[in-house]
């Protein structure tokens, strides 16, 4: 019998660098302080470790403006960090996946600047999308469309002259032009970066937006639908998203990874609805992973969330592989607050001082616990986002100076955008910055009281997140959940409940409690008065 694929069921935490750890006290995270947190991350119990770019990079969009893709920003350290990094994640048993952003560059990366200096038509323009304007002297965008962070989609360059000249795509900020996935040179370009980090001996890449580099021939005019995010490709005519010839990058990327021992991976950022379609992104010769974003959006609903688990189960299993559960990233509000509002807000636009409908952080938190109970429980692979161990909600009260994305700055203030996720994590409360660092400056400010949520606060303690966290993950394998088939029991409208394995999983997402069925309760998300009946806003493992 062979060996099971070590990420089939795998969790797989990420790590946002700038957050996580500051070993230098500069105020901004970075590989040494990742490498000095490892046996903290192997006493969670998670498989491998996902970083968020750490690149050279301007910043302008937190490192997903890539400057260079063969290198370390000195802000993280060098490739000797790096390597250190790797080596004792691996001497720990986990395994190291790596971002990468190729839907887009850095406006300072040398390819872009040589096609700014480049003349139109030449070799060096075609890497990225640049167009003639319309309109009386090409005053006017090549087409209608908008730019995921707010604004028109194009930006006109200057000729060297001085006289205005051809516009470049950028589904971002301005600052991240398109690359042109028809031109071969990218292609290869790409291939060779991958190789880089496979022969340092990474283990996989999360893909950012891994649905927009191919974009429709001619680049025709698009509006998105009415109720629509424009961030999911809810429709088969987006010219932007998802196109047919997307699928053949990366089975060529597959080809590459394959070459490789040792199972190396591919994770797609792929917001792509229906959950039939997100499946074609993992047939056998593409992606391994594709996150489950319908799954993420779901909220507290539990018939949405049942149709959706077995949406993801049915359209997963027809291509071979498993579905990828997720409830919180870098890029979305915390599961521990956004559980708990009403109504949510759209992907994308944030929580901020006058955003109405959040409800307490004890609810939003219980819910939380709950949903993640639940999902660990789900077969498949699981991702879960840093600091969600810890309970952390979204930072609301940022002041308007502190924040830093740019959906923020594009949007006119009107999308609060995703700072409030990205605050640097709470260690413990020995400094000023809840253990971040020994200084006292974070690139992001931390909030009063977030030396409560603190990981030496919570380690030890029965009921605190983190330890449920890690007790699940300890179960989870023990049990492996998640090499499992799932079947559905029904204990009402609002009860998420199924049998996975030995293992009853139940999940009440309604105001009244629930019956439970017999058996013997390994783990609870609140505390239980009656080992008989599930309160509102829990869940439980059962063995049975």
């Amino acid at each position: 019998m062979s060996q099971r694929q070590w990420w089939r069921d795998a969790v797989i935490y990420q790590v946002y660098p700038r957050s996580f750890m500051d070993s230098n006290n500069d105020g901004m995270g970075d590989l040494p302080g990742v490498t000095s947190r490892l046996d903290d991350l192997a006493y969670l119990g998670v498989d491998a470790v996902w970083l968020s770019p750490f690149y050279p990079s301007p910043g302008n969009d937190a490192g997903y403006d890539v400057a260079n893709y063969v290198d370390i920003d000195p802000l993280f350290g060098n490739l000797e960090d790096f390597d250190a990094l790797l080596a004792g994640a691996h001497e720990r048993g986990m395994k190291v996946i790596v971002d990468l952003v190729p839907n887009h560059t850095s406006s300072a990366h040398l390819w872009f600047q040589e096609a700014l200096e480049a003349e139109p038509g030449s070799p060096e323009r075609d890497r990225y999308i640049f167009r003639d304007g319309r309109g009386k002297d090409g005053e006017e965008p090549p087409n209608n469309w908008l730019s995921l962070f707010g604004g028109s989609a194009w930006t006109r360059t200057t000729n060297t002259d001085g006289t205005p000249g051809q516009w470049y795509l950028h589904l971002f900020d301005s600052s991240q032009p398109d690359l042109n996935w028809e031109n071969p040179w990218v292609r290869e370009q790409f291939e060779t970066i991958l190789r880089f980090w496979l022969d340092r001996g990474v283990d996989g890449f999360r893909v950012d937006v891994a649905h927009g580099l191919g974009k429709k021939a001619g680049l025709p005019d698009w509006s998105v639908p009415e109720g629509g995010t424009g961030i999911v490709d809810e429709v088969s005519d987006c010219p932007y998203f998802a196109q047919p010839q997307t699928h053949e990058i990366f089975r060529q990327w597959r080809k590459v990874l394959d070459q490789y021992p040792g199972e190396r991976i591919l994770c797609a950022e792929a917001w792509v609805e229906p959950l039939s379609e997100l499946a074609l992104w993992v047939r056998p010769d593409e992606m391994h992973q594709a996150f489950n974003f319908t799954f993420l959006t779901a909220n507290w609903d539990a018939a949405r969330v049942r149709k959706v688990i077995q949406e993801s189960l049915d359209a997963f299993s027809s291509v071979g592989a498993p579905a990828t559960w997720v409830l919180s990233n870098h890029d979305t509000i915390r599961h521990a607050t956004r559980l708990g509002m009403d109504p949510v807000p759209e992907h994308g636009i944030g929580v901020g001082p006058k955003t109405t409908g959040v409800g307490t952080e004890e609810l939003g938190l219980a819910r939380a616990r709950a949903a993640t109970l639940m999902m660990l429980g789900l077969p498949g692979c699981a991702y879960i986002y840093q600091g969600e161990e810890l309970g952390l909600p979204e930072v609301i009260n940022l002041s308007d100076e502190a924040r830093q994305d740019p959906s923020w700055h594009r949007g006119n203030g009107d999308i609060y955008g995703r700072d409030g996720c990205r605050v640097p994590l709470p260690w413990d409360a020995s400094t000023a910055t809840a253990g971040f660092n020994e200084g006292s400056e974070t690139w992001l400010p931390q909030p009063e009281g977030w030396e409560k949520f603190a990981r030496e606060v919570q380690k030890g303690d029965h009921d605190s997140t983190l330890e449920m966290y890690r007790s699940a993950l300890k179960l989870r394998k023990e049990f492996a959940l998640g090499d499992q088939e799932l079947a559905w029991i029904d204990l009402g409208e609002n009860a998420v409940a199924f049998k996975v394995g030995k293992i009853t999983v139940v999940a009440n997402y309604g105001n009244e409690p629930v019956e439970l069925p017999e058996g013997e309760i390994l783990i609870a998300s609140k505390p239980l008065d009656n080992a008989k009946f599930l309160p509102a806003d829990s869940a439980v493992w059962i063995l049975s």
